[in-house]
This record gives C-alpha cells, sequence and structure tokens, in this order.
C-alpha cells in the first residue's frame, strides 16, 4: 500500500566510461580578457572559465608553466586563436 510517504529510491547509475581527466590548463587571451581552458592529454576541450577566478591559483600551485601553445599539437584546439594568441598563452600540465 502506498500513501506517497518517503522518497523514491535512486535508480542505477550508467556503466558507461567516465571523460578522460584534464592534463592541461591554458592561460590564453579571448578577445582581450584572459580565459582558462582546460584539456585532456590528447588536446579536447574539456571546459573553460574565467582565468582570474581562484581556482586557477589553486590548480597552479606549485607548477612550472610553459610558454606558448604554438606547436602543431595545438592547431585543432586553438584554431579560433590568432598566431600571436597561441604565442602569448601559458601552458600548466596538471597533475593527474
Amino acid at each position: 500500500m502506498n500513501h506517497g510517504f518517503g522518497m523514491e529510491a535512486h535508480g542505477s547509475h550508467p556503466t558507461g566510461e567516465h571523460r578522460k581527466p584534464a592534463r592541461y590548463l591554458l592561460l590564453i587571451d579571448a578577445g582581450g580578457s584572459t580565459v582558462a581552458r582546460l584539456f585532456t592529454d590528447t588536446f579536447v576541450p574539456v571546459g573553460e572559465f574565467d582565468a582570474g577566478s581562484e581556482e586557477v591559483a589553486v590548480m597552479t600551485q606549485h607548477l612550472k608553466p610553459a610558454a606558448g601553445a604554438d606547436a602543431p599539437a595545438w592547431d585543432n584546439a586553438l584554431e579560433g586563436h590568432s598566431p600571436a594568441e597561441r604565442a602569448a598563452a601559458v601552458v600548466y600540465t596538471l597533475d593527474v
């Protein structure tokens, strides 16, 4: 007998594979403001947010950045950015 009391039990969780973790954090100018973009190890974008956020400081603590994202590996991932923006970008390799 059900009188509508209680909460419905959760359904089963999906059993598919999880998304790959972010491997690179890229700080790049995008039309006059700096954004932080996250990429997997195969340069697939997985997130973008304001580079001035506290999360950037936390993620980059104790990491040494590499200058520029103008290597050919970044071509597809950054096709919307100019060569100057890519050259001025800062790339962090995250500890995963």
